[in-house]
């Protein structure tokens, strides 16, 4: 479907919030698809560049500026059930981040308590770093910076880590991700026998739920524009039957 008539850039600039310079560089950047120029050489945009701009401010406050970038080209370019994936993935994303979180929320609590077998549930260090997503060597580097302490049982060297390194890893990972520094999430592991240390701990994982919560509303509000993005881009040729 082809819009009525072209909009001029102030138009676009109004209707969208950006500024003029907003608008080259996100042009630039490929976040808009290329604008036709009328015979006098101007710019001729359409409801697809307002919806492309829509969806990009809340793409970017949901995923950062590089992956939404990424996702506007991939939903304009990709074929079109790749781009409807990969928005899927994006909500995936985070819905594993909060997953993660809350686990994490448990495991401060269970670190503070009493009675747990550490030898229920062992894990190798592939075992763990996978179900952290992170690499092997990043919990080598979280030992050696003293925020993980894994079981040694093979004169190699190789790792077992027991419940509670186990559930010390969940909280260290979050805590990474939300931006933490090694000597501030050094320290809250250190604290977290006392009251105060787990009280800290866990009001910085509701902070992070919270933000992953306001995360995720900006994803859906995302949505439909990025819905008419992809319908644009592939109006041609269309979805398969």
């Amino acid at each position: 479907m082809k819009d009525a008539a072209p909009l001029r850039t102030a138009e676009l600039v109004r209707r969208s919030g950006y500024s003029f310079q907003q608008v080259r560089d996100l042009e630039r950047l490929g976040v808009l698809p290329p604008a036709p120029r009328a015979a006098n050489g101007y710019r001729e945009w359409s409801e697809v560049h307002i919806h492309a701009l829509r969806a990009y401010r809340n793409l970017a406050h949901a995923l950062g500026p590089v992956a939404a970038r990424h996702l506007l080209t991939e939903a304009r370019t990709a074929p079109f059930a790749e781009a409807a994936a990969a928005v899927g993935a994006a909500h995936a994303d985070l819905a594993r981040a909060r997953e993660e979180t809350l686990r994490a929320l448990e495991a401060v609590r269970a670190l503070r308590a009493e009675g747990t077998d550490p030898d229920d549930d062992a894990m190798t260090i592939t075992q763990l770093a996978a179900a952290l997503g992170v690499r092997p060597s990043t919990l080598r580097f979280w030992e050696q910076e003293g925020l993980l302490t894994p079981d040694r049982v093979t004169s190699r060297g190789a790792r077992r880590y027991a419940q509670p390194a186990i559930r010390a890893a969940r909280v260290v990972a979050v805590l990474r991700a939300a931006g933490h520094g090694i000597p501030r999430v050094r320290e809250l592991l250190a604290a977290l026998d006392r009251f105060d240390g787990a009280e800290e701990a866990a009001r910085l994982l509701s902070a992070r739920l919270d933000h992953l919560g306001t995360r995720m509303l900006a994803l859906l509000r995302a949505g439909s524009d990025v819905a008419e993005v992809v319908t644009r881009a592939h109006e041609e040729t269309g979805p398969p039957a």
